[in-house]
């Protein structure tokens, strides 16, 4: 058979220009403002295009060498030595070939982690070859200096050279996740700089100097919120080892950086790419030659929920996705079951699969950086480096992270964005799959190895230095509260929905009102609906309920919603919402008993903490 002739003269398609592409977007927008329709705003105040110009001229920005994987990092944080042993080398037999030591006074430990005791060292790191993998330690509470000497000594005999550990230390992190420090900064910048030069005469040269971004991430902070404090700290450190007698090229390569990879799929592209190019602005400032910089990156804790964790599974694949494109060194994706306790050998497999299947299978890591010329990631890139950059002046300008920490302003910014978070959270406008949408009562719970402790930070009693500590908290955390406590009333706590008319008048809303009231675990059954109010009010009774809700079309409502309400009312129902807005019947429907309206971007965690108060429950507390 002869072969088709698949010749063709490209100059016949003409490169499509934006304003091709717009003439396609006004047919879709049918006199629609483009403004409303195709800009968003994150929550940083940035202004995206959805469809930003492809960048011809954009250059990769790629911290691996090209074709090269990130490495997979296991988290290792089991407080049975032996246990952690076995999890170290299942880990590295399974496709990791990093992990991080995460001890007990780390901020993310959770209640577990491991002991600072040299036995206990030596059990966990048992069969365990040091100059084939790459060890990274969390220490937390200013105990960094003593874990990392510790496990210098533990592997001095091991040629140095051949040795990839990456001790962690983070004084600055440590003070903020704790509010206190023993020394003022000053004896403590020149303690950071007398270890690295205790560990550099061991002749060990990884990066040993960490900023970590989690604890901002996790305390509230937008994307170039977590970028800014990053490079506050990692330019505190630099002037300590500088002060420390280091060149500024050394100080620069004694530094790594760790950031939160997140659900947000461009933010997280964008991330490592903004940070690499405010570290070379930064160095550029400072006079020093460009020095390579390591990147590690972990999914985030904030995001995980405890109910319907299986979803966890899709988040750490999205951000896992995002940060190996978007040019991670090494990445951490936390097990699914982390929020609920400390994970099995399933859910860490889990982990580790994510980032093989990503590397060996989907080879998403052949491409130094596929984000290159991409328009929507080079704007985000580019506009998060410089809200970042504008931000860390800020910083500097008044003193420095350290101060910023000391005086309040820092916290007071992660509070504000903290709190415009929980707003989008409460209404839904930024929703949380299985928890705020789509919840499961009823679900099946993944098993533990033991279930999530709450977390002992001791705080030194006389410190030099006092600040509000940062404290993480999951973003499903106020759902949660609300699903234990219905959980754990007697009898299970319902809602009636009063269903009026047919399936078709009352279907969508009363959908709509049992996901909503699930939510705050209470159960709302569906039902066949009512025609006459006799039988709504009989139905009610039997039910049991002491909340009702009203369920049906914006007809049936003008039309029967006061006569079903004042049916309801005498049948003893304590509060009756209504599935929809008011529009103008709402002075009609409130007179006759209408307590409040369940609709989209309404405040449902208002809606459920006064229907939980009416039904005897306790308050749910802010985190």
């Amino acid at each position: 058979m002869d072969q088709p002739d698949l010749d063709i003269d490209l100059a016949a398609f003409p490169a499509a220009t934006r304003a091709d592409w717009l003439k396609l977007v006004e047919g879709v927008l049918k006199g629609g403002a483009y403004d409303k329709r195709m800009l968003t705003r994150t929550a940083d105040g940035l202004v995206l295009d959805a469809l930003p110009e492809r960048r011809r001229a954009g250059a990769p920005i790629a911290g691996r060498p090209a074709g090269a994987p990130w490495k997979i990092v296991a988290r290792i944080d089991h407080d049975d030595p032996a246990s952690a042993n076995a999890q170290l080398l299942e880990d590295l037999d399974g496709g990791a070939d990093a992990a991080t030591l995460v001890f007990a006074s780390a901020p993310f430990a959770g209640g577990f982690g491991l002991k600072l005791r040299h036995e206990e060292l030596v059990a966990t790191l048992k069969g365990v070859l040091p100059e084939l993998v790459t060890l990274r330690v969390e220490a937390g509470q200013f105990q960094g200096r003593d874990i990392a000497l510790a496990l210098a000594r533990l592997f001095e005999a091991t040629d140095p050279a051949t040795l990839d550990l990456r001790f962690g230390l983070d004084p600055i992190g440590d003070f903020a996740a704790l509010g206190a420090a023993p020394i003022e900064w000053e004896a403590l910048a020149a303690r950071l700089g007398q270890t690295v030069g205790a560990l550099r005469s061991r002749g060990l040269r990884a990066p040993m100097v960490r900023a970590d971004g989690r604890l901002h991430h996790g305390a509230g902070a937008t994307d170039a919120q977590e970028l800014a404090a990053v490079l506050a700290t990692a330019i505190a450190y630099l002037r300590a080892l500088d002060a420390a007698g280091l060149s500024l090229e050394e100080a620069a390569g004694a530094i790594e950086v760790t950031l939160t990879a997140d659900v947000d799929q461009f933010g997280t592209q964008a991330k490592p790419r903004a940070f690499r190019q405010l570290w070379a602005a930064a160095l550029a400032a400072c006079g020093a030659a460009p020095v390579p910089l390591a990147i590690h990156m972990e999914t985030a804790w904030r995001s995980l929920t405890r109910h319907d964790p299986y979803v966890n599974l899709l988040r750490g694949t999205l951000a896992a996705f995002a940060a190996g494109v978007g040019g991670a060194d090494s990445l951490t994706v936390l097990p699914f079951t982390q929020a609920l306790g400390l994970p099995d050998a399933d859910a860490r497999r889990l982990a580790r699969n994510t980032q093989v299947i990503l590397i060996e299978e989907s080879n998403i890591h052949r491409v130094a950086d596929p984000s290159a010329g991409a328009g929507a990631i080079e704007e985000r890139t580019e506009t998060l480096a410089a809200a970042a950059w504008d931000l860390f002046r800020q910083i500097e300008r008044e003193g420095g992270m350290v101060e910023a920490l000391t005086s309040g302003s820092w916290q007071a910014r992660l509070t504000a964005a903290r709190a415009a978070r929980a707003k989008d959270i409460a209404t839904r406008r930024q929703p949380i799959t299985g928890t705020s949408e789509f919840p499961l009562l009823g679900e099946g719970v993944p098993a533990v190895l033991a279930p999530a402790r709450r977390a002992a930070m001791s705080a030194p009693s006389e410190g030099a230095l006092l600040a509000e500590p940062l404290v993480p908290r999951r973003l499903a955390e106020p759902f949660e509260q609300l699903r234990a406590a219905a959980a754990a009333a007697s009898p299970a706590p319902s809602v009636f929905l009063a269903s009026l008319g047919t399936p078709a008048d009352f279907t969508p809303r009363a959908s709509f009102a049992r996901a909503a009231f699930e939510a705050g675990g209470l159960t709302a059954p569906t039902n066949d609906g009512f025609t006459d109010t006799t039988a709504l009010a009989a139905a009610f009774t039997s039910s049991g309920a002491k909340l009702a809700c009203l369920c049906s079309s914006d007809d049936i409502y003008a039309a029967r919603a006061e006569e079903a309400v004042r049916a309801l009312k005498n049948a003893g129902a304590q509060a009756i919402y209504l599935a929809g807005r008011p529009g103008e019947h709402e002075a009609a429907w409130r007179a006759a008993g209408i307590e409040a309206y369940l609709s989209a971007g309404g405040d449902l965690l208002a809606l459920l903490d006064e229907a939980h108060a009416r039904l005897g429950l306790p308050a749910r507390t802010e985190p």
